[in-house]
Formats: C-alpha cells, structure tokens, sequence
C-alpha cells in the first residue's frame, strides 16, 4: 500500500507564494508520473501539473509561468512552487501519485493510483 503526506498549504494575499509538498511511502517500485490537482467549490477536479519520471512536465493553462512543480525522485517526493497567486487559485489541493508497487519476489508489480486527503490553499484578495 502507498501513503500520501501533503504539506505547505495555507492562507495567502494576492501576488504571494506557498509551496506544497507531498511524500509518498510504502510499498513502491517505481513511480512514474507525480502531479498536484484542484478542486475549488462548486467545480470540478482539474489538474494543475504533472511531472513524469523523466521530468518532462504539463501544466495547466491558467498557472503557466506561475507555478512550478519538481520532483526528488530518490525521496519519492513532489514539490509545487506557487507563485503570483490569485484569489481564483483557492482550492483543495490534491496530490496524485501513480507507479507500481512492490509485492515481493513471488509476485509482479502491480500498478498503483495514489491520492493525497488534501491541503487547503487560500488566496485573499
């Protein structure tokens, strides 16, 4: 079983910066792609950045030159730098992790789908 832990959330002004950080542990083989989503009220989950093994990155269109998201691949852990933030960048921020854990010698790795319980980020006008 794979765990998320998210950190680095929080209330901000307009134009101020947070980081969100999110560790994953447990059984894990390999991990490929690590990304951060958001759910603000009312809306549906939409993906803010994604980062792959191979650190090749996508972004969503509405924080493009803002946000900045990075991985440290040997602690299994993602970072996103948020920058100039806006009030409409206030959401439930989920940390998504997929890879395939490690179930022992006797039995192939099995492809996992991991997601964090979510950090609140708040940007006041």
């Amino acid at each position: 079983q794979v765990q998320l832990v998210e950190s680095g959330g929080g209330l901000v002004r307009a134009e101020g910066s947070l980081t969100l950080s999110c560790a994953a542990s447990g059984n894990i083989f390999t991990i490929n792609a690590m990304g951060w989503y958001r759910q603000a009220p009312g809306k549906q989950r939409e993906l803010v950045a994604r980062v792959t093994s191979g650190h090749s990155t996508d972004y969503a269109d509405s924080v493009k030159g803002r946000f900045t998201i990075s991985r440290l691949n040997a602690q299994n852990t993602v970072y996103l730098q948020m920058n100039t933030l806006k009030p409409e960048d206030t959401a439930l921020y989920y940390c998504n992790v997929m890879g395939y854990s490690d179930n022992g010698p006797a039995s192939p790795p099995r492809m996992f789908d991991a997601w964090g319980q979510g950090t609140q980020v708040t940007v006041s006008s």
